[in-house]
Parts: C-alpha cells; sequence; structure tokens
C-alpha cells in the first residue's frame, strides 16, 4: 500500500513545481461568460432593461460563471494531482470529462431553474439543455487550453532543468578534471626533484623554489575556465626553466610567433604545459639525444611539436596526461584536441579562443 501512496506524492510534486498565474483571463472570462451566454440563449425573454431583475439576472448568470470557471479549476488541478498525460492518458481523459460534464451541467439546471422561478417564467427545458451544452463545451475548450498551457510549461520547466543538470554535469567534470591536474604534476615534479637531489642539490634547492612558482600560478588558476595565452605562455615558460634545471642544453623550445599574439586569444589553463609534460615524460633526453619542441600560432590553433625519441622504460602513466586536456578542452570551448604522431615529431594542436572585442 505504500508504493501507490508513494507514487502519488511524487506526481503531485511533480504538477506543483508547475506554476500558473491565470488571475487576469479569470477576471477577464467570467464576466464575459456570465454577459454572453443569458443574451445569446435568450434567457432574459422579454424582461426589460429597467426591471431590476433584469440586472440581479446579470449577478446571478456572472456568479453561475464564477461557480462553474472556479470549481472545474478546482477539479482539474486534482485530477493533474492524481494522473499525468504520460502514465496514465485515458483515465485521465475519461475523469476529465465526468468531472466537467456531471459537476456543469448540474449546477447549471440548477441555477437556471432558480431564475425561472425568480422571473416567473415557466422552465424552458430546451433552454436549459442549449444553455447546459454551451456551458459544458465552454467548459472543455478552456480545460484544453488550461491542458496545453501546463504541458507547455512543463516542457520548458524540463527543458531548464535538463540545461542546469547539464551544467551541472559539465562544471563537476570539470572541476574533476581540474584536481587530477595537480597530482598529475606533482608525481613528474617530484621525480625530476629526486633526481636532482642525486646528481646535483644546489640546482635541487632552485628547483623546489620554482616549483613554488609554478605550483602558486595553478592554484591561482584552478578555478578559471579561460585564460589569457600570454599568461599561460609565461606560466609554461617558468615550468621549462625547471626542465632546464634538469636537462639543460639538452632541451631546445623555441617559440616561432610573434608574442603579441598571446594578447588575443584565451585558452584553458595549465593545457601548454601539459603538452609539455607529456612530450618530457615519454622521450628520451640528453646531449646525446636532444629534445627540440616548437610552439606555434596558425590559424587559431596552438601547435606543440616536439621530436620523438621514446624512452625504452617508461615506467607507470595515470594516463591522465592528453586525455584530461582533451576532455577540458571539448568541456570549455566544445572542441577537442588533435595529438597525433607524424614521423619522427609528435604534435599537440590545440584550438584557442578567440577574444571578441
Amino acid at each position: 500500500m505504500a508504493e501507490p501512496e508513494k507514487d502519488k506524492i511524487t506526481v503531485a510534486s511533480r504538477v506543483n513545481e508547475v506554476k500558473l498565474n491565470d488571475d487576469k483571463i479569470r477576471l477577464f472570462g467570467i464576466p464575459f461568460f456570465g454577459i454572453a451566454i443569458p443574451n445569446v440563449t435568450g434567457l432574459f425573454g422579454n424582461i426589460q432593461v429597467s426591471d431590476p431583475v433584469y440586472w440581479f439576472g446579470y449577478v446571478l448568470f456572472i456568479g453561475l460563471a464564477a461557480v462553474i470557471w472556479q470549481g472545474n479549476r478546482y477539479l482539474l488541478f486534482r485530477t493533474r494531482q492524481r494522473f499525468t498525460w504520460f502514465d496514465k492518458p485515458i483515465e485521465k481523459l475519461i475523469l476529465l470529462f465526468m468531472n466537467n460534464i456531471f459537476y456543469t451541467a448540474p449546477v447549471t439546471i440548477a441555477v437556471l431553474c432558480v431564475w425561472y422561478a425568480l422571473v416567473g417564467f415557466d422552465v424552458k427545458w430546451e433552454t436549459v439543455t442549449v444553455v447546459s451544452l454551451i456551458n459544458v463545451i465552454c467548459v472543455l475548450f478552456i480545460t484544453h487550453v488550461y491542458e496545453t498551457v501546463f504541458m507547455v510549461k512543463e516542457q520548458q520547466n524540463e527543458q531548464l532543468k535538463n540545461v542546469e543538470l547539464q551544467r551541472a554535469k559539465a562544471e563537476a567534470e570539470l572541476a574533476a578534471l581540474k584536481n587530477q591536474v595537480d597530482p598529475h604534476f606533482m608525481f613528474n615534479s617530484l621525480n625530476t626533484l629526486t633526481h636532482l637531489i642525486k646528481v646535483a642539490p644546489p640546482k635541487a634547492l632552485e628547483f623546489t623554489e620554482n616549483l613554488a612558482e609554478v605550483y602558486r600560478y595553478i592554484l591561482i588558476q584552478k578555478d578559471q575556465t579561460l585564460v589569457l595565452l600570454d599568461d599561460e605562455l609565461d606560466f609554461t615558460h617558468k615550468y621549462t626553466d625547471l626542465l632546464h634545471l634538469r636537462f639543460g642544453k639538452a632541451l631546445i623550445i623555441k617559440q616561432r610567433f610573434n608574442g603579441s599574439a598571446g594578447k588575443e586569444f584565451l585558452i584553458p589553463p595549465t593545457s601548454v604545459f601539459v603538452a609539455f609534460e607529456n612530450a618530457v615524460k615519454h622521450n628520451e633526453i640528453s646531449e646525446r639525444t636532444p629534445m627540440f619542441i616548437d610552439v606555434d600560432l596558425n590559424e587559431g590553433m596552438l601547435y606543440i611539436i616536439n621530436s620523438v625519441r621514446e624512452r625504452k622504460n617508461v615506467g607507470h602513466s595515470s594516463k591522465i596526461g592528453l586525455k584530461n586536456l582533451d576532455e577540458r578542452f571539448r568541456l570549455v570551448t566544445g572542441k577537442g584536441i588533435t595529438a597525433a604522431r607524424q614521423e619522427d615529431k609528435f604534435v599537440v594542436q590545440l584550438p584557442l579562443t578567440p577574444i571578441t572585442h
């Protein structure tokens, strides 16, 4: 017995999310039908405008219109709490018809009988039938309008909810990807520091100081979606200073585009240095086999091209690197990166976001 009640509450809570402000249409519609229907159907007969009963009739019929409108509105809202067009459309349709007909028709007949008794006319059942039929048809039409408005609003709410869920999901995924950068970067940096401590303690101290500067940038930019390419390149230069402390002249890096172009584009933070990390981690670097890394910019794409001298024993890889970078670019810019080997070079292409003035 608990499950149906739970389903009912779930449907009701979903329906309650849609709010309908119909005050203006009721303020116009109720008097309109209360005045129009008795005149169209001849309920006033030969009663003159000067007769007080004539004006009492308008009060009575506007009151009838209000009772019919408000009553059917209440029944409609109750029906929406029990059924929806998606789970039980047949039951909902039957219930709507029954509510409209078996509420509207009896109320109309009762009020018309009171009207005829007050004015002293014989009950004209043909007129009563016509008025009751008109009221039922009008109620069915207005109910259809209500349901259409509700469905449109529900669809809009659902679309908005889906957009918000997708945005929240993307933000959560992006945050997770950003958080993955830190351990990946620290893992590689600590490996470098361990090497320097063994072979060159003074360089290890300098490396530690530079590492603190690099890590400060990562923390500052962690919550940023896009940063100026110029700032990213400045950060990358600090990172390459760390690499030079280890590899010296065995690592040759060249920027092959005008530096001012860096002020015209945006890029996800820590993007360039991830590409550098990937190159250093998977290739042999020594004075006998130096590594060349070129950074170029062409047609809104940043190219990081490194010579390939694959290491024989790469060791354990967390497999975050370029995959992480590609996912971040897709979430932020809608475009993925391209990373592929071309003969004896490995090329990473990063799509840039132009700054619109």
